[in-house]
């Protein structure tokens, strides 16, 4: 059921998926999704919980098997940009209806979810800073900056369009690092779509996968 809600709300949005649409693709009765979970909004809710569960424990996998805030910043751009090819409907799914979290309190465990998301990502900048790799700024903005790029991504991307997602990948982080970084000469390394930063995210990505598809 949330496999086939999230589809359809990745297609549709929020507002236009139903349970009747929902039912009959699934061959089974609206009254059975009710009695699962009452109404669209949990089952939204669960869809989003399960998706930042994921993302997050992605994150500190990432974290912990790289050294320094620029190798952590980009292993991080690179699964962003990554999720709209290894779970582009769940991807597309949560960032369309992102809105819907400003103030359902049906969304309140998503909302912290994001928010220590968002947290992990500028105290990774801030050690950047701390550590003397990274120029000063405002880790706020500079995180902002990083999720509003990457979060819109679901409206122009083209899975089979004529650029592959690790060539967007390496442009993104190779820009964003090019504004951070004191001594840009690790940058060609880190962006490297071929190098180790992306094989560890697609490796952790794939794994991740692999492990869900067995749980589901």
């Amino acid at each position: 059921m949330l496999d086939v809600f999230g589809r359809h709300v990745a297609e549709r949005g929020f507002e236009r998926a139903n349970f009747g649409d929902i039912a009959a693709e699934l061959g089974i009765s609206k009254g059975t999704i009710v009695h699962h979970f009452g109404t669209k909004s949990v089952l939204l809710r669960e869809l989003q919980e399960r998706y930042m569960r994921r993302r997050l424990a992605e994150a500190e996998t990432l974290l912990d098997n790289t050294a320094g805030a620029d190798e952590q910043l980009a292993a991080l751009i690179y699964a962003f940009v990554n999720y709209q090819v290894v779970d582009r409907t769940s991807t597309v799914a949560f960032q369309r209806e992102v809105v819907q979290l400003l103030d359902d309190e049906t969304l309140a465990t998503v909302r912290r979810q994001r928010a220590d998301y968002r947290r992990l990502v500028r105290d990774v900048i801030r050690d950047g800073i701390d550590t003397g790799l990274f120029r000063r700024c405002d880790e706020d903005i500079v995180s902002l900056y990083i999720f509003g790029s990457v979060h819109w991504m679901w409206t122009w991307f083209d899975p089979d369009g004529h650029a592959p997602v690790d060539h967007i990948a390496s442009e993104y982080v190779a820009t964003t690092l090019r504004g951070l970084v004191i001594d840009d000469s690790r940058v060609e390394r880190l962006s490297d779509p071929n190098g180790t930063i992306a094989e560890l995210v697609r490796h952790t990505l794939e794994a991740a996968n692999d492990n869900h598809a067995v749980q589901r």
